[in-house]
């Protein structure tokens, strides 16, 4: 075992050139959600080059790929995003986990053969808003893989996290023009729709259950104030700890809603723009493993030991945390106390910390790998 991770490491080393050209490189394309053509490309790129076999566009989505080397029993799947947030790029660090996915595949890909493993690299596209992964899932893009990870930056080094469901929802209210001096009474005012329903939900959230959410912006509703607004538009969030819970808070928001089409007379439609994404089930062999790991790279979970509260976000690994063994920690990179999606956020993804997190990321899932392939009990549980 201890071989076997010194060799890995070495190749994660030999590559450090390359991985840290292709985490600037998909930082700086900073392309959004199904539009990543430059990064999936670069991605696959370095991967090709390392001696994987790369197929493009799988599950009909044109920027997912699944590279694959070795021949092993055990399938080990390592997740690659690469999509960006509108205006602030890559303030949630994906082009560090798209080059620490790659790192650990090429470790891993050095002792593969000797540990009777397959190594694979899915290149997962638009995991802020499009579910990529949990569409890939859908597809069959990851039958046959008995364990997946990732890690993902975040300010602070955390195990566990509070991750919740959650469903994106398109809102549209379509009403009548008319103009608002002369002739109100002949408009149908999509505006108000949108804002009373907005209202319902600000006293929704007082009865909600803990770890349930609501939240969206408006991105359209009239342009010019001497017109009844026959049009408006918003983009909204909701979550909830688990899938069954956000299933039961669907209903309430959708009623806020139809609140503001009956009172004002306009039309609504609610469309999901994603696969609902679930709550995330870490496999706590693998996470003890990973922390064993990271704490050998000088990594600190304090913060877990300590109970403080955890980190709340969304992903669509979750969905695949509840189909195969997955591991989805946070690693900490040093960004003077911003967060995920803040431009300061993203500007720490580049320099010295963010490439410290790039190479102990690598390291520590290669070596979570290299343990489930040697520890017998746990290969024969992952397999089984």
């Amino acid at each position: 075992m201890d071989a076997a991770l010194t060799t890995a490491t070495a190749a994660i080393e030999a590559a450090r050139p390359q991985l840290i050209a292709l985490s600037e490189a998909i930082h700086g394309f900073a392309e959004l959600g199904f539009e990543e053509v430059a990064s999936a490309a670069a991605t696959e790129k370095v991967l090709e080059s390392a001696g994987f076999t790369v197929a493009r566009g799988v599950c009909d989505l044109p920027t997912a790929f699944d590279a694959r080397v070795g021949s092993g029993a055990l399938v080990v799947a390592f997740m690659a995003e690469y999509d960006a947030l509108p205006e602030v790029g890559h303030a949630c660090g994906h082009n560090l986990i798209a080059a620490s996915s790659v790192g650990a595949a090429i470790g891993l890909a050095a002792v593969a053969d000797e540990l009777g493993i397959e190594v694979r690299v899915l290149g997962t596209p638009s995991e802020e808003s499009g579910g990529g992964k949990a569409i890939m899932l859908e597809r069959g893009g990851f039958d046959g893989i008995d364990l997946a990870m990732m890690v993902h930056p975040w300010s602070i080094e955390r195990l566990h996290s509070s991750c919740l469901a959650v469903s994106q929802l398109d809102i549209s209210f379509t009403g009548r023009t008319a103009h608002a001096s002369a002739a109100p009474w002949e408009g149908i005012n999509a505006g108000d729709a949108m804002v009373i329903s907005q209202v319902a939900i600000g006293l929704l959230r007082q009865q909600l259950p803990p770890g349930c959410q609501v939240h969206g912006v408006v991105v359209g509703g009239g342009q010019a104030a001497n017109i009844i607004p026959g049009s408006a538009s918003a983009k909204y969030m909701a979550r909830a700890r688990t899938i069954e819970d956000l299933d039961a808070l669907l209903p309430h928001v959708q009623a806020c809603f139809e609140a503001g089409a009956t009172a004002t007379g306009a039309t609504l439609e609610v469309t999901s723009t994603a696969p609902a994404y679930t709550h995330l089930v870490q496999d706590q062999d693998l996470l003890a493993s990973y922390r064993r790991h990271a704490e050998a790279l000088g990594r600190s979970f304090a913060d877990d030991d300590a109970g403080l509260p955890s980190p709340t976000y969304s992903t669509d690994m979750a969905n695949i945390s509840l189909v195969i063994p997955s591991i989805h920690p946070l690693i900490r990179i040093e960004t003077g106390g911003a967060v995920n999606h803040q431009p300061e956020f993203a500007a720490a993804c580049l320099g010295p910390s963010a490439e410290s997190a790039l190479f102990d990321g690598a390291i520590a899932l290669a070596g979570v790998a290299i343990d489930a392939a040697t520890i017998t009990p746990l290969r024969e549980r992952l397999t089984a």
